[in-house]
């Protein structure tokens, strides 16, 4: 892969590894429906726990946010408010992940679905107070396909 080296925000490696994380979403979605039933309690297993992984790796990215919000750039410093907004909000995915781990996989998957849609909506606010709205495209594509991924795998089921 061949990543432009004037690219200051590595935007296109950021990009190409988003793309990257919704193979096993996909894969493991069409996967539910095409094994053996023997196996799909298996393949529901895997997709349940990668969905949670990603949306608690969604909320990680807030407390990225919020230590960096702490941080003085030319002199200004970040309001805290929104530091703590930041904070707050990061714990909320690991949270609302756990119990899709713990529901039965086609409820768990649709749990974990709406929350990937959620953590996309906290985000259309927290990422624009952060001066981060030019990731929201990206954001938008990748949880709209790993959410669907996820509908997907639980009508499967």
């Amino acid at each position: 892969m061949n990543f432009p080296l004037h690219d200051p925000d590595d935007a296109a490696l950021a990009r190409t590894l988003g793309q990257a994380g919704l193979v096993p979403f996909v894969m493991l979605a069409v996967l539910l429906w095409v094994v053996d039933v023997r196996l799909q309690a298996w393949v529901a297993i895997a997709m349940t726990a990668y969905a949670a992984l990603i949306v608690s790796f969604l909320g990680g990215i807030h407390w990225g946010i919020g230590w960096l919000g702490g941080r003085h750039e030319q002199g200004v410093a970040h309001s805290p408010h929104h530091q703590r907004n930041h904070f707050l909000w990061g714990i909320v995915p690991s949270l609302m992940a756990w119990p899709g781990l713990l529901m039965p996989a086609f409820a768990g998957l649709a749990w974990l679905g709406f929350t990937l849609i959620l953590c996309y909506l906290a985000d259309r606010t927290l990422y624009k107070r952060a001066g981060l709205e030019a990731w929201l495209t990206l954001r938008f594509r990748l949880s709209a396909i790993a959410a669907l991924s996820c509908f997907v795998g639980a009508a499967a089921i």
